[in-house]
């Protein structure tokens, strides 16, 4: 039996009994599950590693859940995020969900209702090919930017030092981590992730 389909989950929470109880959970169902205490050093990961959906924290020292879920969209705008929380109230839900979290669970987390929230959200990251959500790289980025202050796959060839050629290999590989079709969602999920559009 082949293990092709691995699902990444990653988990953020500075309490160690939550981490342990919640990725053995994880585990039971088939995720391969990487733990974080601290939200900062998970979006450090996060830019580097592939994963298909993150689960967080709000209320940790440092960087809270929510500021974490706004910096992982602008990177990986793709990545389902589910917050969970122990004190959590409908304007901070409210907050999450525009932010682009897919859902906002409140502790104690009742097994029967977590883990369908957590399958399903890891069925939208893991498509036919079993690939999970991909970064932008650094490149990626600049090309993005570029593309959303109005210049031509030429004139970006020329502002980065490259082939017109290795600009539209970017761009489509930008147009399919995005899941978009065209230049103008490409400009509305640019917006979504933050990045400044003339």
């Amino acid at each position: 039996m082949t293990r092709r389909h691995i699902k990444k989950v990653f988990l953020v929470d500075d309490e160690p009994s939550i981490l342990k109880t919640l990725g053995n959970s994880l585990k039971d169902i088939g995720c391969k599950v990487t733990k974080f205490n601290d939200a900062r050093e998970c979006l450090n990961n996060i830019v580097r590693n592939d994963c298909g959906l993150l689960i967080t924290d709000v209320n940790m020292p440092g960087m809270d859940g929510i500021t974490l879920l706004h910096e992982v969209k602008k990177v990986r705008p793709q990545l389902p995020v589910l917050i969970i929380t122990g004190y959590g109230d409908v304007p901070m839900a409210v907050d999450a969900v525009k932010s682009g979290a897919i859902d906002f669970v409140e502790k104690p987390l009742d097994e029967e209702t977590f883990i369908p929230i957590v399958e399903a959200a890891l069925n939208i990251s893991y498509g036919p090919d079993g690939q999970g959500d991909k970064a932008l790289t650094t490149s990626e980025l600049k090309i993005l930017s570029l593309i959303c202050d109005g210049h031509s796959n030429k004139q970006m060839a020329t502002i980065l030092s490259r082939s017109v050629r290795t600009v539209e290999n970017h761009r489509h590989r930008i147009m399919r981590k995005l899941n978009v079709d065209n230049a103008a969602e490409l400009v509305k999920m640019a917006l979504k992730m933050g990045i400044q559009v003339d």
